[in-house]
Order: C-alpha cells, then sequence, then structure tokens
C-alpha cells in the first residue's frame, strides 16, 4: 500500500476489529478507509448473511481476501458475483495456525474448495500451499499463483544497531538469534535445547512476544544455560538480526519464514529445521545444514558445526545475502503483485 501511494484506494475490513495494530504501518499519504458498518467476517455463513457481505462488495474495482478468516467473504463472492455484478476478486492464502499445522480440516478443505471457484487468482507464497492449493483445494494451475515474500533487502544490509536491544555482546562473544512469535509451534524449547553444548561464549536471543515465554525460560533453567539465554521481547528486525552470529530456526511448521530471508539479507548464515519453503529459499549449502524439525540433537550438530568455523559462517553469509538480494527483494514481489492485480481488473494502476 505504502509502496502504490496515491494510485490507490483502499478499504480495509477485519476480522477482528479490535486488533488493528498493522494500521500504524500504513503512510500517513495514502488513503484508507476503516469502515465500522461494514458485515462481520464471523458468523454462519447463513444465504442472508452472505448476501450481506456480497452487497457490501459492490462499487469497488478490486477484493482482495486474506487467510480461513475471510473464507465467507470469498463464498459470498462466489454466490452473488454474478447477480450483483461484484468486481474481481483475488484471494490470498500465506499459512496456518496451530490448529492446521500438522493436519488440514477436511471440512475447511470442502468449503475453500467451493468458495474459490469464481476467485479471479488465489495467491499463495510459498510451494506447499501452491501444492496444497492444487491438489487439496483442487484449484485450476491458471487461477494460482505463487508469489514469495519480499523485503527491503537494502535495509537489512545495512549496519545493525547495537542499542536496539536492552543487552549488549560482549567482547568474545557471540549470538545465536531468532526472530520469532513466541509459540508452540516455533518449538522454542527446542532451541534451548539444541543451543546447550555451544561453548560457554556463545548465547542465545529469543526476540519476540507470545504465550511460551515461561516455557522457554523454564528448559533454559533446566539445562542449566538460563544465564546465556535471552529474550528481550519484540524488536526492529532491521536493526537487529545482523548482531546475530548465527540465525536459528526451530518450527515445527512454517511456509515461506520472512524471518529467514531477513537473516540472509543481512549476511547471516542459517540453521534451521527442514520445513516449509526454507530449503528453496538458502543457497544449496546453507541448505545442507537443515535438520529435521523435532530434533533437538541434530538441531544442535548444524549450531556447532557454524559455532566452531568462521569461516564457514562468513562464506555462506555473503552467499545468503547475494541469493536474498536476487531473488526476495521487495520490489521483486511487488511487480509481481502489481501484474496479478492488474490482469484481474483488466488495466493498470
Amino acid at each position: 500500500m505504502n509502496a502504490w501511494g496515491p494510485r490507490l484506494h483502499h478499504t480495509i475490513v477485519s476480522a477482528e476489529p479490535a486488533a488493528m495494530a498493522a494500521a500504524a504501518l500504513v503512510a500517513p499519504g495514502v488513503a484508507v478507509d476503516y469502515p465500522q458498518d461494514f458485515p462481520s467476517l464471523k458468523g454462519r455463513p447463513t444465504p442472508a448473511r452472505l448476501a450481506g457481505l456480497a452487497g457490501a462488495m459492490r462499487g469497488y474495482d478490486l477484493v482482495c481476501t486474506y487467510n480461513w478468516g475471510a473464507m465467507d467473504a470469498v463464498m459470498a463472492h462466489r454466490t452473488y458475483a454474478r447477480s450483483l455484478g461484484l468486481p474481481p476478486l483475488v484471494h490470498h492464502e500465506d499459512g496456518f495456525n496451530e490448529d492446521e499445522a500438522v493436519r488440514l480440516d477436511p471440512k475447511r478443505n470442502i468449503y475453500r474448495r467451493a468458495a474459490l471457484g469464481r476467485a479471479a487468482a488465489l495467491v499463495v507464497p510459498s510451494t506447499g500451499l501452491e501444492t496444497i492449493a492444487r491438489e487439496v483445494w483442487r484449484q485450476p494451475a491458471r487461477r494460482v499463483r505463487r508469489i514469495p515474500n519480499g523485503i527491503d533487502t537494502a535495509a537489512f544490509a545495512g549496519p545493525p544497531d547495537p542499542l536496539a536491544l536492552p543487552i549488549r555482546k560482549g567482547a568474545g562473544e557471540f549470538w545465536v538469534g531468532t526472530l520469532a512469535g513466541l509459540r508452540a509451534v516455533k518449538r522454542l524449547p527446542d532451541l534451548a535445547a539444541a543451543f546447550e553444548s555451544l561453548p560457554p561464549e556463545w548465547h542465545l536471543l529469543i526476540c519476540g512476544e507470545g504465550p511460551e515465554r515461561a516455557a522457554i525460560l523454564s528448559e533454559a533453567e533446566a539445562l542449566g544455560i538460563a544465564a546465556r539465554v535471552h529474550l528481550p521481547g519484540a524488536v526492529d528486525p532491521a536493526k537487529v538480526v545482523g548482531l546475530f552470529d548465527i540465525f536459528a530456526l526451530s518450527s515445527a511448521s512454517e511456509q515461506f519464514p520472512l524471518s529467514v530471508v531477513e537473516a540472509m539479507a543481512a549476511g547471516v548464515p542459517v540453521a534451521a529445521t527442514d520445513v516449509g519453503d526454507i530449503r528453496a529459499i538458502l543457497t544449496p549449502e546453507n541448505a545442507a545444514l537443515l535438520t529435521p524439525p523435532n530434533d533437538p540433537h541434530a538441531l544442535g550438530q548444524s549450531l556447532a558445526a557454524l559455532a566452531a568455523d568462521p569461516a564457514l559462517r562468513a562464506r555462506l553469509g555473503q552467499a545468503n545475502q547475494t541469493r536474498a538480494r536476487e531473488q526476495f527483494d521487495f520490489a521483486v514481489m511487488r511487480a509481481a503483485y502489481e501484474q496479478v492485480y492488474s490482469t484481474a481488473m483488466g488495466c493498470t494502476f
């Protein structure tokens, strides 16, 4: 939205009206409305409720919907688009919560399959979701568009800011760091267990907020490494990730984790579980260090190999940075989205 600036006028509706913190990220010059009278995206998908949702979509040039929480709006569009002359709709899926991280909900699969029948496009960021879209939701190849997530790689290539964290790296210290919501699916106690065998000059920083904070600290205490495990809370990734000597990810499930791309853009090597698109994101040499999920011992071996070899860390970090700049820059992603939206609307903007 910020990059498109005055070219587009946006209307944003949330299934969680009380959770609108992301609105603060919209630039002041961007034209955007947050209507309070739009029909709720939650509720039973009765014909009357779907008709109300459909009627509220009239008058726009394009409707963009996101994830399962907006699927009733997609179904409303499918049901009433022709009779009400609704604008084209592009749906986006970027991953699953814990309730579908291991096994997709069969009822939701059927509902998605039906609702997406009139969508102009279905946008996904990962090869895993692309496969699900085609094979499980049975979407035709012409409808599915895979657009990898992009970042401002230049912002991560600059010098990090040591003052952006409440702790300081001491002389002769090294940091393993991660950026993650402190949720069960991230398996962060596993990361503490994997880190445990590293030499005493190494410290672990787990940056983020969430309900697993106590479990992580408890695991660190049980392992006797509490003094070397730090949870500084939420941070600005662009200011912090370049301070890490190794970036680590211990998740049991991912799709296209931006945190890995951010670490790459900062020139940091990665030790991670082999989930989602991480193998395709990393350079081949760094991908060789990936380990199975839910295996702290294997992840610990990857961390130890990187910790013991500064030349390997430097080589992988430089290669990662080049790959991030060439394949995952924000400009590449934005151009792909513009193509999808322009095609759906039948015009350029």
